[in-house]
Order: C-alpha cells, then sequence, then structure tokens
C-alpha cells in the first residue's frame, strides 16, 4: 500500500503553487500517494462564490484539511519564504501532535537567525530538512 504525503505549504502565488505541484510530481512520480490542497482540497474563495459564507467556508477548510492529515502517514511542509507559512505550520504541529512523520522542504537560504531557523518548527522536524526536493528522498526511504 502506497504511503500517503499531505504537502504543506503557502498557497497565495503563482511561484507557491507551482513550486508546490513540482513537490506533488515528484513525490508522486516516486510511488507516494499525495493530498495537496490547492488541488484534493478546498479554496476559500471558490467557496464564497459558490455562495458559502465565510465562517462556513473557514469551518469546510479547516476540517477537510485535518481530516487529510489524519489520513496521511507523512506530512511534507514546505518552509521557503521569509517566514514559513502559518497555515502550513498549524498543518505541521497537528501533524507531530497525531504522531505523524514530518519533514521539512527548505530551498530558501533565509534564517530566523544565525543560520538557525525557529526551533519549534526545527523540533517537530527532528532535524529533517530537505534543502531539494530531491534531497527529500533521503529522509522519506
Amino acid at each position: 500500500m502506497k504511503r500517503r504525503i499531505y504537502i504543506a505549504g503557502p498557497l497565495f502565488s503563482k511561484p507557491e503553487l507551482d513550486f508546490n505541484e513540482m513537490v506533488d510530481s515528484y513525490l508522486a512520480g516516486s510511488g507516494y500517494s499525495t493530498f495537496l490542497p490547492q488541488r484534493d482540497g478546498y479554496l476559500l474563495s471558490d467557496l464564497v462564490a459558490s455562495g458559502e459564507s465565510k465562517s462556513s467556508a473557514v469551518k469546510m477548510i479547516f476540517e477537510k484539511d485535518l481530516l487529510e492529515i489524519q489520513r496521511s502517514d507523512i506530512l511534507v511542509c514546505i518552509l521557503d519564504g521569509r517566514v514559513p507559512d502559518e497555515g502550513a505550520c498549524v498543518e505541521l504541529g497537528i501533524a507531530y501532535a497525531l504522531g505523524k512523520e514530518c519533514i521539512g522542504l527548505k530551498t530558501d537560504t533565509r534564517c530566523l537567525m544565525d543560520d538557525l531557523d525557529n526551533p519549534l518548527i526545527t523540533g517537530t522536524l527532528k532535524g529533517r530538512i530537505a534543502r531539494s526536493i530531491e534531497e527529500l528522498k533521503e529522509f522519506l526511504l
């Protein structure tokens, strides 16, 4: 049975969405089943446009993503950006609390301080932060 990976990352620009899809394609091509929120989940703007209230839409997104984290074996958290995306950090915290395997992916060289990332993030990842998509494979074996 294929191991399932939840891909957590920012969803707010075309380059972020494209990068998430590249990560997804790599993981799927490596034999994993994936959940990519931008493709498999709900988008707030789409739900509101279809008539959902904002509060209902927010609840639907949270519940769907929570369910998919629970269904996954692994969470890959994309850490690129000046700071990691706050939603992805919440997803990471949930996965960690559920005892899921958590792995970071950071191709961005920016850090919180002195070449160190936030200790709470690196702690949930147990120091497993891949520096390229290809390096993810080392942490997934």
